[in-house]
């Protein structure tokens, strides 16, 4: 029997494969989870609800399932968290907000149904922004979630909660939503490998939304190889999602492990490598090096009007969100976080000309990086411009954002393909000197995940970052 620092730090396929062998018990590393989550998570605050009678009932059955040879793939028997604005049938879902802190619906989200279909064990609701609604992961009702590299740092946000428990080994994977970074941001501040699949991939059915159009449902995980596992179950055509696309079912994981010798490999020339924080800078040098070392071919693009495509997307965002809540806000004007309040307020100043001129300017942006990605494969850039600041911080250290607000610094690498719907592929590229995680981002042609994963494979074997070992409160160290 491994010890239990062993088997919480497996990837989710090495214990996988320990389950379908026969050698570990899903029972047994359940239990380790939970004693795991009641000695770190008080310090971390990434759970909101666990259930612990029926997690342990849930990995019984499984275990008995295994044993019986009725083995349904990769993810029977493993521990998977929610972020808790995915519905889960009579297990609260409060959205990090007090109006739904008892709220239990009636309905399992289609992803949880097909987790429950893999034979997954849901170990509990991870706690997010309040409504999903900012990159911080410092307001919710439940508290700030902290980043298990330093705990005085944000995790980034709005899957906060997801990104935290994956890092600190409280679950195998999660899943996490992304409406302008909110699966990217927090797992390149929390060093995990965070997915944002091409729009209407995964379905949003039974998912409380932030912004319809803009809304994309993630897996987040340790590893590469363990995040096309997870994707793989979640993908499919939903009839339920008006969203949904009804795309041909293929294996994304079918190209992790193969050769990206001549795989061109696109750096934008402008806006995605300016104003970097040095150290974020010197980690995509070192990404370079590696995809040019594996025989990528590396080449420059240019993407004309991304800033604009940026601006654009604030507008769709502010006025989708207002419209979610407008109702909510009038009926419970004292029941929200200032500052996720505040932000709402702004759809109203949104004109209806403004809305029309951001949907044709959605149109113009899917068309510039469609030409970009006909003279490359992927493009590469940073997920995040800055490191993981201060719990509570609106400031950065980088002149040239000191006039906006820090959540416009965090995201601006990553909204522009929750405009144009592109699936994005976040990983860890580096370490900071002072420990902190620094993310790299590939971002491909509509449904490439698996040309993403082979790609991000690649870099992830090149750039053999040692995993950290944890030890709550102290920094941590490459």
């Amino acid at each position: 029997m491994k010890g239990q620092e062993e088997m919480l730090t497996l990837s989710l396929a090495e214990v996988a494969a320990h389950f379908r062998q026969k050698k570990l018990s899903p029972v047994e590393v359940t239990k380790q989870l939970l004693l795991r989550i009641e000695e770190v998570d008080p310090e971390i605050n990434a759970f909101i609800t666990v259930d612990q009678e029926r997690v342990m009932s849930e990995a019984a059955e499984a275990e008995q399932e295994i044993q019986a040879g009725r083995y349904k793939g990769p993810l029977h028997g493993v521990a998977i968290g929610l972020k808790d604005l995915i519905y889960t049938k009579d297990m609260k879902t409060t959205m990090g907000s007090p109006l739904f802190a008892d709220y239990v619906p009636s309905i399992d989200a289609s992803v949880v149904e097909r987790l429950q279909e893999a034979g997954a064990i849901i170990i509990g609701k991870l706690n997010t922004h309040q409504f999903a609604y900012g990159p911080t992961g410092d307001r919710s009702h439940a508290g700030p979630v902290k980043n298990p590299y330093d705990l005085t740092k944000m995790t980034g946000g709005s899957s906060s909660g997801s990104a935290a428990a994956v890092s600190a080994c409280m679950c195998f994977g999660a899943l996490g939503t992304d409406t302008g970074g909110s699966i990217r941001v927090p797992a390149a501040f929390c060093g995990i490998v965070g997915m944002k699949p091409t729009f209407g991939r995964v379905s949003k059915h039974g998912v409380f939304p932030l912004s319809w159009t803009l809304d994309h449902v993630g897996p987040m995980t340790r590893t590469v190889t363990d995040n096309a596992l997870l994707l793989q179950v979640l993908t499919g055509y939903d009839r339920r999602d008006p969203y949904s696309l009804a795309a041909e079912e293929e294996n994304v994981s079918k190209k992790i492990g193969a050769s990206i010798k001549g795989v061109k490999v696109g750096l934008p020339s402008s806006f995605y490598y300016t104003d970097l924080h040095p150290e974020v800078r010197e980690s995509m040098e070192r990404s370079i090096a590696v995809l040019r070392e594996s025989g990528a071919v590396i080449e420059e693009v240019h993407v004309p009007h991304i800033e604009q495509f940026a601006e654009a997307h604030k507008v769709i965002l502010r006025s989708d969100a207002y419209a979610v809540h407008r109702e909510r806000l009038a009926a419970h004007p004292d029941e929200w976080d200032d500052e996720v309040k505040e932000r709402l307020l702004t759809g109203l100043e949104t004109k209806g000309f403004e809305y029309a001129e951001a949907l044709q300017i959605r149109q113009q942006a899917k068309e510039e990086f469609a030409a970009a990605l006909q003279q490359v494969d992927v493009l590469l850039t940073p997920t995040v411009p800055i490191l993981a600041p201060e719990i509570n911080g609106r400031h950065v250290d980088i002149e040239s954002y000191q006039k906006q607000h820090i959540r416009w610094s965090i995201m601006k690498l990553t909204a522009p393909t929750n405009f144009s719907g592109l699936p994005s592929l976040s990983l860890p590229s580096s370490r900071a000197d002072n420990g902190l995680p620094i993310g790299a981002q590939l971002v491909g042609r509509p449904l490439d995940e698996a040309l993403l994963y082979q790609i991000g494979y690649a870099l992830e074997q090149g750039l053999a970052l040692q995993p950290a070992k944890w030890q709550i409160g102290q920094k941590q160290s490459n």
